[in-house]
């Protein structure tokens, strides 16, 4: 399902029925004193990046409920790195499939009455942008539901079921709200949380790889592409994803790669198979044996990771591969405007974020379920120049230990 047409069911059909499981909360429900959760779900349905920035809240949930069995739901795609990330056990996973509307009803289905038999005692609602997740938290029978809500704001309505109800705070970093979403389950302040003490969140620890894998990917890479052998290579993603307004300008990564090759440094343009077509025209465009296209060449975020490992730098749009470079030691830029590093930033020290912070940025909010209201001229982004992205390069490149501080 496209992004648009989950905006339009999510929109129809959501708010109804919210509604009415609002309505069946009131006459129903039965309120819940203090728990001790031993049996939680966490709902991180969409976005493979929040995973990462959501490892925080699943070692506190171990740290806080060390008996607790903890699962997971989440879109079929993203799984992977769930999978990666090691917090729960494979066994503890449910997934939903959203390429089609009849796919996700019927996995839908199923996913409730497994939550159902689970006898959860709480859920996790961690999504932002959408209803579909608090219906779930509804109908997984559990008794405590923890999730962002409106208050008073003008966000998205989500039903008045959420017994935990945590506000979404778009000033603060969205590893921290999902911290308070755990302090939420047993916090008697109000707003919830707000008694918990401060944090500041630690570097995601590092993927782990084999003997012997890391050396094959890039000898993998030196057989596919000669010339890079010897050369220190810089990665850069010029893909959007499915949200095309967040992505830097084609002409500026254009220009910031020939600057790069003319540096001695080889480039490797990164992207799914569907990126195919800007990753060509960045290397007809750069028409060296040092630009290569690696758009398509890793079969999973393991490859990806393991390439980044080969890589001296990468250089991104905001999305996945700028989260997942805080598994690596890689250090990366990424670019910001229609959403902004306060509440989305790597966690890692090895990140530096371009952001400018127009008047109208950042435009994607839980308030719009990332809507924008900008007509395709992102300035925000625009006016990032490439030489500053180069020189800002060029000096991490020199750095000895490769340790820039996130702007």
């Amino acid at each position: 399902m496209n992004i648009k047409f989950q905006r339009a069911v999510d929109r129809l059909a959501g708010v109804p029925i919210c509604a009415f499981l609002s309505l069946l909360d009131a006459l129903f429900g039965k309120k819940v004193g203090a728990l001790v959760p031993r049996r939680i779900l966490v709902i991180l349905l969409s976005e493979m990046g929040s995973l990462v920035l959501a490892q925080p809240m699943f070692a506190r949930l171990k740290e806080k409920y060390p008996g607790a069995e903890i699962h997971v739901m989440l879109f079929a795609k993203n799984r992977e790195v769930l999978d990666l990330l090691d917090v729960v056990p494979p066994a503890n996973i449910i997934t939903l499939n959203d390429r089609s509307l009849g796919a996700f009803v019927s996995d839908s289905l199923r996913a409730i009455a497994r939550t159902r038999a689970l006898k959860l005692d709480a859920v996790i609602d961690c999504e932002l942008f959408s209803r579909v997740s608090s219906i779930f938290s509804y109908l997984s029978g559990a008794r405590l539901r923890v999730g962002f809500h409106r208050h008073t704001q003008e966000g998205l309505y989500r039903g008045d079921f959420i017994n935990r109800p945590v506000p979404y705070n778009p000033y603060r970093h969205l590893t921290l709200q999902f911290l308070t979403m755990v302090a939420a389950l047993e916090s008697s302040a109000y707003p919830l949380g707000k008694d918990a003490a401060p944090v500041t969140p630690q570097d995601p620890p590092h993927l782990r790889f084999a003997d012997g894998e890391l050396a094959a990917m890039a000898a993998r890479v030196h057989a596919d592409f000669p010339a890079t052998t010897g050369k220190r290579l810089v990665l850069v993603y010029p893909s959007g994803g499915i949200l095309p307004i967040r992505a830097w300008p084609f002409e500026s990564y254009a220009t910031l790669c020939a600057g790069l090759l003319a540096a001695g440094y080889a480039v490797g343009v990164i992207g799914l198979k569907d990126d195919r077509p800007l990753g060509q025209a960045l290397v007809a465009h750069c028409a060296s044996d040092l630009c290569i296209d690696l758009t398509g060449y890793t079969k999973s975020v393991r490859e990806l990771l393991a390439l980044f490992h080969r890589a001296a730098l990468l250089i991104t749009n905001d999305g996945g591969p700028g989260q997942f470079a805080a598994l690596t030691p890689i250090p990366s830029i990424v670019f910001f405007g229609p959403e902004t590093p306060q509440l989305y930033r790597s966690l890692s020290a090895n990140a530096y974020c371009f952001h400018t912070p127009l008047s109208c940025s950042p435009c994607l909010t839980a308030y719009n379920h990332r809507l924008s209201s900008c007509d395709g001229d992102n300035q925000c982004l625009k006016q990032i120049s490439p030489e500053q992205v180069l020189a800002k390069a060029q000096q991490m490149l020199a750095s000895p230990d490769g340790q820039p501080v996130c702007a």
